[in-house]
């Protein structure tokens, strides 16, 4: 029996564990952002956490996580902030043509990887633990994600 109140309750506790949870507003490019995601759950089973965020307001357009312990939305929204601090730099340098593809953070037992779709108004975001997955597994994955993710 599905009671939407107790799935309410449950989500106060934080996000779901082991779900795709779609934030972003319906339509052609939510689709998209669905596949972009279940790209990442595909070719990347220990997964530890992936979000699509919107650059601009760092706002998760959809989120995945193993554990409830592990907050995306809060992530995702340094992370924005940090591409839009990297991406002013890149203006200041003033190289005309150069953009930011990626951007990488190592921790001793974790990657944590975002790449920025074409326009640069999303990236998607993943993190995985180091003895799981290596960073040339991870950008692989990730240019298919980002591809799924342009197409839409």
């Amino acid at each position: 029996m599905k009671i939407p109140f107790l799935k309410q309750l449950q989500r106060l506790a934080g996000p779901m564990a082991h779900e795709v949870e779609l934030l972003a507003p319906t339509g052609p490019a939510s689709a998209a952002i669905e596949r972009a995601i279940r790209h990442l759950l595909a070719d990347l089973p220990d997964l530890l956490m992936g979000a699509v965020v919107e650059v601009a307001t760092g706002k998760p357009l959809a989120t995945y996580t193993t554990d409830r312990d592990l907050r995306p939305g809060p992530v995702v929204g340094f992370n924005a902030e940090a591409v839009r601090q990297v991406q002013a730099a890149v203006r200041a340098q003033g190289t005309p043509g150069e953009r930011v593809e990626e951007m990488l953070f190592t921790l001793p037992s974790q990657l944590h990887l975002l790449r920025l779709e074409t326009t640069g108004r999303w990236f998607i975001y993943l993190a995985v633990e180091t003895r799981d997955t290596n960073l040339a597994i991870a950008r692989e994955v990730m240019r298919g994600a980002i591809a799924l993710l342009d197409a839409g």
